[in-house]
């Protein structure tokens, strides 16, 4: 295998790569090839490690079909006393179907980390599986108490990652991480996403075990079965929305963000049914005041 800097001509190829990479994995479809697709313009794109793995035939090292990618991103970390802090991150990293499970992933992850050091970076966090990441050298980001921006301040959360490169670079500082706005991409312009995923053959959306929570969009009802959807206006199944808000492509109900927690804040009885500790209408309202912006039709 050769590792190269990614060139202009291997765009469209590296964008299939990620989109069959990330197909139905972590949520019905993916956006992770128009996140890449946007990200190279972007002024927080790192070009000096953007990587691709190809294939080599062996002895004469003739290139062949790119098997692997990942690419690095400039973030910051919000200071407790107000002040962004740099940081950065990377992904997607992608890895061809056909080559999973074979170590080439923590190879490619491997040699673009040493090239970070020798850049100077010195801090990396990034949402991901401990159990491979840790491989590399990665762990829990609160133990640097860095925490994230979509959890609880105290928690310990097993998906949000953080290796620091130099030694002391975050030293005993404490703040907050959100993702570069970049990684967003997709959720803020869904048009301009679905116009481009339509230049691709087409694939089937699919709920699988293994992938993360799916929530509506509007109201944060859990999506589990297909059942589940709402539609869009060609009949076909919404993966974002749920039946009760969404229907031949529009929502079924014009409202406010605080009157659709008022609406939902009447199934406290149900929700409490579902999780160990029980909330009172007002916690459960309050919850939903911290999670609801975060939803794409709500978010600003």
């Amino acid at each position: 295998m050769i590792i190269r800097l990614e060139q202009p001509k291997d765009y469209r190829e590296v964008e299939n790569l990620t989109r069959e990479a990330f197909w139905n994995v972590y949520r019905p479809g993916c956006t992770e090839h128009y996140v890449l697709n946007q990200y190279r313009t972007n002024p927080d794109f790192i070009p000096e490690l953007d990587f691709v793995m190809v294939e080599s035939d062996g002895e004469h090292q003739s290139p062949g079909e790119i098997i692997g990618h990942v690419m690095f991103s400039k973030a910051e970390i919000m200071l407790d006393d107000g002040t962004p802090y740099p940081s950065w991150t990377f992904g997607p990293i992608s890895i061809h179907p056909d080559y999973k499970r074979k170590g080439y992933g923590l190879k490619l992850l491997q040699y673009a980390i040493e090239k970070a050091k020798e850049m100077g970076i010195g801090l990396l966090q990034m949402e991901g599986n401990i159990e491979f990441y840790r491989h590399a050298g990665f762990d829990l980001a609160s133990k640097l108490k860095i925490h994230y921006h979509a959890e609880p301040r105290d928690a310990e959360v097993p998906y949000f990652l953080a290796l620091e490169l130099i030694p002391n670079y975050w030293g005993n500082r404490e703040g907050t991480y959100c993702p570069p706005k970049g990684y967003f991409v997709a959720d803020e312009n869904p048009e301009a996403f679905e116009a481009y995923e339509a230049t691709f053959p087409a694939k089937e959306k699919a709920f699988q075990e293994g992938q993360l929570p799916q929530f509506c969009q509007s109201c944060g009802m859990p999506l589990t079965r297909i059942e589940d959807c709402g539609t869009n206006s060609d009949g076909s199944a919404n993966f974002d929305y749920c039946q009760y808000c969404y229907k031949d492509g529009k929502y079924l109900q014009e409202c406010t963000m605080d009157e659709m927690i008022e609406h939902c804040s009447q199934f406290v009885d149900e929700v409490n049914k579902q999780i160990p500790k029980p909330m009172t209408k007002e916690e459960y309202k309050q919850m939903m005041h911290g999670f609801f912006p975060m939803l794409k039709r709500w978010r600003r």
